[in-house]
């Protein structure tokens, strides 16, 4: 798989043809405060609503230091970079070619995740990406070649799993305490229809352009670039099926290995919108077998992963947990059993795999696995059959028009 290329002089140059920034006055540290060279110095690409969000987070970590943000709005970039005295970048590549950055957490539509991430890594920094992973499986597959080969660290924005009693949950299923696992059910929000088609002129603070990147290049409307309206469009993204979707299944995988035990079939239904902008699956209706004979559904609903087992089971959502029998709720998780990854906070727990170079909580190869039943899923409904996935040669078999779902084409000078 080819490496993005993308030519950028300033990328190309280095950190040499960048401004100086303001240090904050604690940048010799104090009794609390590690000095700025034992610090994680991070840069912020895509500081909307969801990287608005992560940016307040990370400013409540130890042992990090935000320097730089970038955005393709001109007030949402000077007003964070405002709060941390720090450089400000119009273009994303222009904190990659800093060689005084150690990380960058990427919060971008969609369409971006996956390109920034690649050269991200390519310029040997290491990456805190939000969910969904890639438009496509081919993004997502290149995406772990390239962080594979430059021994990049990933942190995936499912921060359900810094959650105890999602830790807890998935523990006890893979600890055999529900006995043999056989159906898994999985919901999520189902989507939606609309958006405005009328061509509208481009707000003065936005580089469209920069914004579009890979995707095609079309009139803008009200609801293009607003969220969630990106989110129903499918130049950009493949819709809650993995924007919402990435955090319950994500548990799935954490708490099960099914997908990994062979061949997985995907078919269903969903209601793919017309007469408005948005073109996305919504209220799909999925079934998936995995080779090892456990079957999952996939449907509208709340944030859910319930695991059914022969002696019971474990339902877990975003705010509780519940199991039948109702003694799991107390019960421990013992020396002997399963212990996955205990992170307490998710921004922090990337910062300390940044300088310990031990996995994240969330790492790359599990963010695949996931994306992966998402993008099959849209794959079948918009080809109406059944899919099958080979793990193992990780590609879509038996079905020459669906293969080639898993790749779409870029808006030059962006290419995969």
């Amino acid at each position: 798989m080819k490496n993005i290329r993308i030519s950028r002089r300033s990328l190309l140059k280095g950190a040499a043809v960048a401004a100086p920034f303001v240090i904050a006055s604690t940048a010799l540290g104090n009794a609390d405060t590690p000095p700025a060279s034992e610090r994680v110095t991070l840069g912020h690409i895509g500081v909307g609503g969801q990287g608005g969000g992560l940016f307040r987070e990370f400013q409540n970590c130890k042992g990090m230091q935000s320097v730089a943000v970038a955005d393709t709005y001109k007030d949402r970039r000077e007003a964070f970079a405002r709060v941390i005295k720090g450089k400000i970048y119009g273009d994303f590549r222009d904190i990659l070619a800093r060689n005084d950055i150690d990380a960058v957490v990427i919060a971008t539509p969609d369409h971006w995740h996956v390109p920034i991430a690649i050269l991200a890594a390519q310029a040997k920094k290491d990456a805190y990406v939000e969910k969904p992973l890639g438009l496509t499986i081919e993004q997502d597959l290149a995406c772990q070649k390239v962080f594979a080969e430059n021994g990049r660290v990933f942190q995936y924005g499912t921060m359900q799993r810094s959650y105890s009693y999602m830790r807890f949950g998935c523990e006890l299923v893979r600890s055999g305490r529900i006995g043999k696992v056989h159906a898994i059910e999985v919901t999520a929000p189902a989507g939606s229809a609309g958006g405005s088609t009328k061509e509208i002129p481009v707000p003065t603070t936005l580089n469209y352009d920069l914004w579009l990147g890979p995707a095609p290049l079309v009139p803008y409307t009200a609801d293009r670039c607003k969220n969630p309206g990106h989110f129903f469009i499918h130049d950009y993204s493949i819709g809650y099926l993995a924007g919402w979707g990435a955090h319950p299944l994500d548990i799935m995988i954490w708490g099960n290995d099914s997908d990994q035990a062979g061949p997985i079939t995907v078919e269903g239904t969903g209601v793919i919108p017309t007469g408005g902008l948005y073109d996305n699956v919504c209220n799909w209706d999925m079934r998936i077998q995995f080779g090892d004979g456990v079957r999952m559904t996939f449907k509208p609903g709340g944030d859910s992963t319930k695991f059914i087992g022969s002696d019971g089971w474990v339902r877990i959502w975003r705010g509780g947990i519940d199991a039948e029998p109702k003694s799991l709720l107390t019960s421990k998780i013992g020396p002997n059993d399963v212990h996955l990854i205990d992170s307490p906070n998710h921004y922090q727990n990337f910062l300390d795999s940044v300088k310990s170079r031990r996995p994240t909580v969330s790492p790359l190869d599990q963010a695949v696995r996931s994306d992966v039943i998402s993008q099959l899923c849209d794959i079948a409904v918009r080809t109406k059959r059944k899919i099958t996935w080979d793990s193992k040669t990780t590609t879509v078999v038996g079905d020459a028009e669906a293969a080639k779902m898993m790749h779409r084409d870029m808006r030059a000078p962006w290419t995969l």
